[in-house]
């Protein structure tokens, strides 16, 4: 059966809002478990009794693991049923927030981040792939619009959520909020969510997806590791050659394999491969303003968890109005000169971010963060209408698979390239390695910042005239079949 048959099946489409908010819902959990926990690692690390070195593994565990499995669940999702995953990664990720939950040890609380990411990614790698089968091509900029502020929004908000949260409660909290909402959305899911009509039935290539996470987990392992105990160190560079074979592996087996994770004639497409791209760029930039911010405004400016997280809302809220009419502007005037402009504002605060001191009014700062969720508003949306709409009805999963994964690829960067950017410098300016905030030093974090957010400007510059040559090569096409 084809997709359409959902297009016009009457109860699937008098229903297919209701479809969709229960899909975003528990998109918007996911994402946000992915940052929800950086505002709370100080207290969650004293707690447990982790050095906060070892607590930042929280994060970056759920993330790797989330990458790690993507491809894999978006094919099954095309094999069996992308409905079916995602019912069932609903199930595991409400069991893993439980026990994230549970004040034990790093050890347990990493067991339990593992188990929750793996339900994640079935729910990201098959979300976007659902609302492409459900909504037809008059409305889908708008639906894939909501989704991607879903995504964004949880994203980003997770430090202002979270430290709204621990204002009134205590950590636990922060992971146990996901069980009623996911009930909640397990409920729309079952009245609303139709069975699934397109299967493949294909083999799963699990050679593949063990050479691919092996490689994701071995690259960030050790870019975390080599963080700690020098880049230059025998098990940092073990772990990157590692890294290096486990690709080369992947990357043989999937070009032979007639059931292979990703197809790489996808990326033959140029608007495909430089969407996925000019993604994956602007998340690893979200993530360095998510990771350093709490930073910044707890410890260097001194405010409370809970009115920092009321300053690092501004950028989720504006995301959240924003995307909805950025993505109907999309159905209206096409999606490529929006995310443009959506890229040219997210320069242009980034570039105002490499200026943050400690004498910086409070008026600079939210008009900067909501400057840059604006720019996310209007680049989120359109750019995953781009990716979607690139491809055959028949590569959806993997598609989506394949824009989850360069979302979450982005974040781990973000992580990985602000954390080591930022530590370098501090240790430059101090004089000796430094891995944590200094109390008595707060010039030296402030020095650590404005580096690292020249990196995110240079980046945010890179993806941005990417972006712009895609513009010009299209606008050029277009004419020339003009004349």
């Amino acid at each position: 059966m084809e997709t359409k048959n959902f297009q016009k099946n009457p109860i699937v489409q008098k229903h297919r809002w209701v479809i969709l908010i229960a899909v975003g819902l528990f998109t918007f959990m996911s994402t946000l478990d992915s940052s929800i926990v950086n505002i709370a690692l100080p207290t969650i690390s004293k707690d447990i009794h982790a050095p906060m070195n070892q607590a930042t593994w929280m994060v970056s565990v759920y993330l790797m693991v989330v990458c790690a499995c993507l491809l894999l669940f978006g094919k099954i999702g095309d094999s069996y049923g992308k409905i079916k995953v995602f019912k069932i990664g609903t199930f595991i990720f409400i069991l893993g927030s439980f026990l994230c939950g549970i004040p034990h040890s790093l050890e347990f609380l990493l067991f339990a981040r593992t188990v929750q990411a793996v339900g994640a990614s079935m729910t990201m790698s098959t979300n976007t792939g659902i609302i492409t089968e459900v909504f037809p091509l008059h409305e889908r900029g708008k639906a894939l619009g909501l989704i991607g502020s879903f995504v964004s929004l949880g994203s980003i908000a997770g430090p202002g959520i979270g430290g709204l949260i621990l204002s009134k409660f205590t950590w636990s909290y922060i992971f146990w909020i996901n069980v009623p909402v996911g009930i909640f959305t397990i409920i729309l899911g079952m009245l609303f969510l139709p069975n699934d009509v397109l299967k493949s039935k294909k083999k799963i290539d699990l050679t593949g997806f063990i050479s691919f996470a092996f490689f994701i987990l071995t690259l960030f392992g050790g870019i975390f590791i080599g963080q700690e105990i020098g880049f230059a160190k025998p098990l940092s560079l073990g772990l990157f050659l590692l890294a290096f074979i486990s690709f080369m592996i992947f990357f043989s087996l999937e070009r032979k394999n007639v059931n292979a994770l990703v197809s790489f004639k996808l990326f033959k497409n140029k608007m495909f491969t430089i969407s996925l791209l000019t993604a994956m760029m602007i998340f690893a930039t979200n993530f360095f303003s998510n990771v350093i911010f709490p930073y910044y405004l707890q410890d260097a400016k001194a405010y409370s968890a809970s009115f920092s997280g009321l300053l690092m809302m501004v950028f989720p809220v504006v995301m959240m109005v924003g995307a909805p009419f950025s993505g109907a502007l999309s159905d209206k005037i096409g999606p490529n000169s929006l995310t443009l402009v959506g890229l040219i504002l997210l320069t242009v605060s980034q570039f105002f971010f490499i200026f943050l001191n400690l004498g910086s009014s409070l008026i600079y700062f939210v008009f900067l963060t909501a400057c840059m969720g604006l720019g996310n508003a209007l680049f989120q949306a359109p750019n995953n209408t781009i990716v979607m709409s690139c491809v055959e009805k028949k590569d959806l999963g993997v598609a989506g698979s394949l824009n989850s994964l360069a979302r979450n690829f982005g974040m781990v960067v973000g992580i990985a390239l602000s954390t080591t950017i930022l530590y370098q410098a501090m240790s430059w300016k101090m004089g000796e390695k430094v891995t944590t905030y200094i109390e008595s030093r707060p010039d030296v974090f402030i020095y650590g910042m404005n580096s690292a957010f020249l990196g995110s400007f240079t980046i945010c510059m890179i993806a941005t005239f990417l972006t712009g040559y895609r513009l010009f090569k299209n606008s050029k096409k277009v004419q020339d079949g003009v004349k």
